[in-house]
């Protein structure tokens, strides 16, 4: 038993558990008073319940006759006056305290005795009492179970020290729950980079986890390929999450997906040429800052994205939009197919394609493909 300055960590417990109870029996006091005075703001039942304290003991339908209550008055005022406590019955066969906490009652006969409204309080505040002792007693028999199950199934110190811990998950779902999890515990920093774009990704969730955490001060970046800034949905994605204060960043070419949770935990793919194949989580330091330092090399040779970005274009003066048509041109994809990987409209794609083969000077899109080719436009 530890003691400190004459009082033992026991005693120091029970004090704490003692002035917790203490706060909640005040708080649920507090309750309580509201609830009867919001009962006794009914100027019926108000009146009903003064002729009742001045006569002590009476029959209540006769009281309640006397102040001329239809018979859905009654009935309410009754209910009411026995769920606060306020009236019990006084013949030979009493209501227990069961009974009257949900005004189950019905004595033999109608006469009932007022009881003082203070009374009436430190009942409700007792019955509230042993309810809020049951929940502390479940809570800690919760408490004691979780404990078990850490003890259990996780290594003392794996969440903070230098232990690395790898966990393999092939299932989508999960994966999704994983990362969920991660960035629900982000301290200081999450980093993210996504060679697919955000086309998986649901936009309102993405703003919303962006929105908590950074009205909690974490520095949130983000990188995406160039071609993402181009198209449309996209791009929007994009353009909300830097409106909302993501740093973002966009690349010409990205290694692999990956999500970085303040140097403790890293989600990356088994495979960064199949993605889809399933997911590493990583966890402890030591690992996690390998692929930290991979994706500060990929933010610091990305370029900051901004509304006023504009499509970049190379030696040959095409865009990246321009650039992945025409790839896609040449591998023999239909107009719809090129539309659905660019996150564009059909007629967008035909306008594209009409403008590069006059610039390529040819008289069909396989022509043109075939020029891009040799120019070497798409090596």
């Amino acid at each position: 038993m530890i003691t400190t300055g004459g009082v033992t960590e026991e005693g120091r417990t029970d004090g704490l558990a003692e002035g917790l109870a203490k706060g909640l029996a005040e708080g649920l006091a507090e309750g309580a008073a509201k609830g009867v005075a919001a009962g006794l703001s009914d100027g019926r039942l108000v009146a009903l319940y003064q002729e009742l304290r001045r006569r002590g003991v009476s029959n209540f339908p006769e009281v309640a006759g006397s102040l001329g209550l239809s018979p859905e008055e009654f009935e309410r005022c009754r209910t009411e006056l026995v769920t606060l406590g306020l009236i019990v019955p006084t013949t030979s066969t009493h209501a227990t305290s069961v009974d009257l906490r949900d005004a189950a009652w019905r004595p033999d006969e109608d006469a009932v005795a007022s009881v003082d409204p203070e009374i009436a309080l430190l009942r409700v505040l007792d019955q509230e009492r042993a309810r809020l002792r049951e929940h502390l007693a479940e809570a800690d028999q919760a408490y004691s179970t979780l404990e078990t199950l850490a003890g259990t199934f996780l290594r003392p110190g794996s969440l903070t020290r230098s232990e690395i811990a790898v966990e393999t998950i092939t299932d989508y779902r999960r994966i999704q729950q994983a990362l969920e999890d991660i960035i629900d515990v982000t301290q200081e920093a999450s980093c993210s980079m996504y060679p697919t774009g955000p086309a998986r990704q649901v936009p309102e969730r993405i703003f919303e986890r962006d929105r908590r955490k950074l009205a909690h001060g974490v520095r949130v970046r983000a990188i995406y390929r160039s071609q993402d800034a181009v198209r449309p949905e996209a791009a929007e994605v994009l353009n909300r999450r830097a409106e909302l204060g993501v740093e973002v960043r966009i690349a010409p070419d990205l290694p692999m997906t990956m999500v970085i949770v303040d140097e403790q935990y890293a989600i990356v793919p088994l495979r960064p040429e199949a993605p889809g194949e399933g997911a590493i989580l990583a966890r402890g330091p030591l690992l996690v800052r390998s692929f930290l330092s991979l994706y500060e090399h990929c933010w610091h040779t990305a370029t900051p994205y901004g509304d006023d970005v504009a499509p970049e274009r190379g030696g040959d003066g095409l865009s990246e939009q321009q650039r992945a048509a025409l790839q896609m041109l040449a591998a023999g994809m239909k107009d719809e197919k090129i539309a659905r990987n660019l996150g564009v409209s059909l007629r967008t794609v035909s306008r594209m394609l009409s403008e590069l083969m006059q610039e390529l000077g040819a008289s069909s899109r396989f022509e043109a493909g075939v020029r891009a080719v040799r120019l070497g436009w798409l090596d």
